[in-house]
């Protein structure tokens, strides 16, 4: 019941929120957490429909991962997922890590690494183009 609520409200054609609720409560585009969920299903089968041991399908990918980001994007306390989604906290915390371990492994290279000296240009101009010419040197955060 759960996941057909969050089917209906935001990812079946005559959904219930609009593409800026999406947005707002999931703090992503829809096309960006359907790519996200995409990966993470074909790196981590964690992420596929399962069944249970009575036979009934579990989490489905769309509950773990939006839970997953309301935990990360609100600080929703795990207890709080049992009563609004049906999971329980040791289910969420199991889909939290598993989550962020499949995110370091699919983006580990691209995102999670020391900025190079295209990327830092790229900043520099940016960072010009809106007023701040010194931002990078400001900022001590590679250590």
């Amino acid at each position: 019941m759960s996941h057909a609520n969050l089917m209906n409200n935001y990812f079946n054609p005559n959904l219930v929120y609009t593409e800026e609720d999406f947005r707002h409560r999931l703090q992503m585009r829809r096309h960006v957490f359907e790519r996200l969920l995409r990966y993470v299903q074909q790196v981590n089968p964690y992420f596929q429909q399962k069944r249970d041991r009575a036979g009934r399908p579990s989490f489905s990918p769309h509950q773990k991962v939006t839970i997953t980001l309301r935990m990360m994007n609100y600080g929703s306390p795990v207890d709080s997922m049992d009563e609004t989604h049906g999971m329980s906290e040791s289910t969420c915390l199991d889909t939290l890590e598993q989550f962020c371990d499949t995110i370091l492994q699919v983006y580990k290279d691209e995102y999670l690494r020391e900025p190079n000296q295209e990327d830092l240009n790229r900043l520099i101009h940016k960072a010009e183009d809106r007023g701040f010419p010194s931002m990078i040197e400001s900022l001590d955060c590679m250590h």
